[in-house]
């Protein structure tokens, strides 16, 4: 059962349009060793993974695309107040 606090994120999870987001890793089972290898391929300084067949960036769109997030123009602030 979900705690007072739970139920206020959840909430703020579904009126944001994320509430899929919060769920997105159950049931699904992790690979280590693919894991452990995008995490030492990773550069910090470049923001971009090297692999063998080249550079890959992960952009802020590919997760929108990837995730289904909702883009409705809206900013989000430190506070969780929506900007227009």
């Amino acid at each position: 059962m979900f705690g007072h606090s739970s139920l206020l994120i959840e909430n703020h999870f579904r009126e944001a349009g994320f509430w899929h987001v919060a769920n997105i890793g159950w049931g699904c089972k992790l690979n280590p060793k693919l894991i452990s290898m995008f995490v030492e391929r990773w550069r910090p300084e470049t923001y971009t993974f090297h692999l063998p067949c080249g550079e890959w960036t992960i952009t802020l769109e590919d997760v929108q695309l990837q995730l289904g997030l909702p883009v409705d123009g809206s900013v989000l602030n430190e506070s969780a107040q929506f900007i227009d």
